[in-house]
């Protein structure tokens, strides 16, 4: 059985029949999602949605998108079904909010994180020099995930020295980018977790079609081959994986 430990699928703005999306989840062979927050809205619908379904699991965060917009997450924190805090951290490519408030914004929800004891999923991009002093100050007190990692062996080492697991989806099924190539194939066993970020990010070969969960498969299956394990394998161990981060 495989986890999806990071979709979409409950935003009002999907566009799939999320009764066949859930349908084809568990012909695929998926036994948990995730359906992560991007802003208080999403969060909210995230809570909802995962309380109306079975297999499916709340994270709450607010995205460094759209910090600008608030970012006061303690009351979703503590709605039943959350089971993770995110995804929340920081992007410095496009920098829709200041730099400043994404930071604010990071250290707020990371003192919800830690209040409550949840783990979390973080969204890092071109900003590592900012993010690795923020996450050390909580002195070991942080678990989770670096979502959709696609950097440097490099922070990929710093990561795993942290204890950070690391989030792979279909970008790795269709990078050209041989230095991206090694490096996923450089994360332990024990510290992948398969996501799909559905609606976005759909692996090969069905690019520039809609993601959903049940193509966590096809990222599996990808992984599997590359490094020369069966899928029930690397399933066995990416859902272990979650379990022991999400602890669902």
């Amino acid at each position: 059985m495989l986890v999806d430990t990071h979709c979409h699928i409950h935003e009002s703005s999907y566009p799939l029949d999320s009764a066949e999306v859930l349908s084809r989840l568990e012909s695929a062979g998926v036994s948990a999602y995730v359906c992560v927050g991007t802003s208080l809205e999403s969060s909210r619908e995230a809570v909802d949605f995962c309380a109306r379904h079975d297999r499916a699991f709340a994270s709450v965060g607010v995205h460094p998108h759209d910090t600008k917009d608030g970012y006061d997450i303690e009351e979703l924190a503590r709605q039943p079904g959350v089971i993770a805090i995110g995804e929340i951290g920081l992007d410095y490519y496009y920098t829709h909010s200041p730099k400043q408030t994404q930071l604010a914004a990071l250290r707020a929800q990371l003192d919800v994180a830690v209040k409550y004891d949840l783990p979390v999923i973080f969204h890092v991009r071109e900003a590592f020099d900012d993010f690795w002093p923020v996450f050390d100050s909580y002195e070991g007190k942080i678990r989770g995930v670096l979502h959709s990692f696609t950097d440097t062996k490099d922070n990929l080492q710093k990561a795993l020295d942290r204890g950070l697991y690391i989030g792979v989806n279909g970008i790795s099924t269709f990078t050209k980018d041989e230095a991206q190539r090694q490096m996923f194939d450089a994360i332990p066993l024990d510290r992948l977790l398969f996501e799909t970020d559905a609606p976005f990010l759909t692996p090969h070969p069905f690019r520039g079609k809609v993601n959903e969960p049940a193509l966590v498969r096809n990222v599996a299956e990808y992984h599997a081959q590359r490094r020369q394990l069966s899928l029930e394998a690397i399933a066995l161990q990416t859902t272990k994986n979650a379990q022991a981060l999400l602890r669902f």
